[in-house]
């Protein structure tokens, strides 16, 4: 079990993740993939990318094991991770003694490859190998399915906002799945292991994630910027979209009708968006969003609030009635 305990100044400090972490993604999806349950949810995708897996697949499955220990400095809690490279570029400036640290753990569960013994101690070919590793993973296994993926995410972000808004923080945390528990003041997740997160003032992220699975994780080290990375629900479409990523990452009728960008902007704004998250999430300048969002505006889809000098966009009544449309047809509603 997994206990966070919470302080009243924390229940003000929750926040929700605006999109996917590309890290997080790829450190579940790799532990997912070593895993044989799930099959519902995620066997049509192993077997989709099991004959298609990068040989960076041998250096990452032993830092990332299925079950147990694995590495926080694979998932960084700071820095630029706004894009992968950005991540992976904070990810290879972890300081030597905490990967020593970190490996020297997870050495003590595990038999690890040679070449971890050379991570652990910064060498900087090490770590470039690491760096090419996590690159190639998402190009060849995440990125097929990184549309349904993002998509997904920010769905699962709009119930949290409801939640939100309807029962304040607390509705929040009890809404986050059947395998977490609010008994205030402790939140309490079903865990591997015994755990306590004394959140202390510091708050906590919520980390939805497409490929965590079965159950929420967390950091190990509870000194670090607590987060807790949760399971979303899948929608009825995922097993068909990942037998075919190719055929699925095409234009959806939605994507048809308004183009790809502009309707990856209108499901981002269904819970909400400023410009700068909208261009995080979408890969794409921040130019680029104004200017699909003055087309999505002027049809009615979304309006635009400005405050403090940020502009932050909402669908319209007519804009929500078009994304229900669509996740009715996929089988979402």
């Amino acid at each position: 079990m997994l206990r966070i305990h919470f302080t009243p100044e924390d229940l003000t400090r929750v926040r929700v993740a605006p999109g996917p972490d590309f890290l997080w993604e790829i450190t579940n999806s790799v532990q997912t993939l070593q895993r044989t349950d799930g099959e519902r949810v995620f066997g049509t995708w192993r077997r989709w990318v099991r004959p298609r897996l990068p040989e960076s697949r041998r250096l990452l499955s032993p830092l990332l094991p299925p079950r147990g220990y694995s590495p926080d400095f694979l998932t960084p809690t700071s820095g630029d991770r706004t894009t992968l490279r950005a991540a992976v570029d904070t990810l290879l400036g972890t300081p030597r003694p905490r990967l020593r640290a970190e490996l020297s753990r997870l050495a003590g569960t595990r038999r690890l490859p040679g070449r971890a013994a050379a991570l652990a101690e910064g060498d900087p070919d090490a770590l470039a190998r690491l760096g090419k590793a996590l690159h190639a993973y998402q190009a060849e296994v995440l990125v097929p399915h990184w549309r349904h993926v993002r998509a997904a995410l920010e769905a699962d972000r709009a119930l949290r906002t409801r939640h939100l808004m309807d029962g304040g923080t607390e509705a929040l945390l009890a809404g986050l799945g059947p395998d977490v528990r609010w008994r205030p003041p402790v939140l309490e997740v079903t865990y591997p292991v015994e755990q306590h997160l004394r959140l202390n003032g510091r708050g906590l992220v919520l980390q939805p994630s497409f490929f965590c699975w079965p159950t929420p994780t967390t950091l190990a080290d509870g000194d670090l910027p607590p987060v807790l990375v949760h399971p979303i629900r899948h929608s009825a479409d995922w097993a068909e979209g990942a037998a075919a990523p190719e055929r699925a990452a095409g234009p959806n009728p939605l994507g048809r009708l308004l183009g790809q960008t502009r309707a990856d902007l209108l499901r981002a704004t269904r819970a909400g968006c400023s410009t700068m998250e909208a261009a995080r999430m979408l890969q794409v300048t921040h130019p680029a969003v104004s200017q699909h969002m003055n087309v999505l505006r002027a049809a009615g889809l979304t309006t635009t609030v400005r405050t403090a000098g940020r502009a932050f966009h909402v669908a319209t009544a007519e804009g929500r009635a078009l994304l229900a449309a669509e996740d009715r047809r996929a089988g979402r509603g």
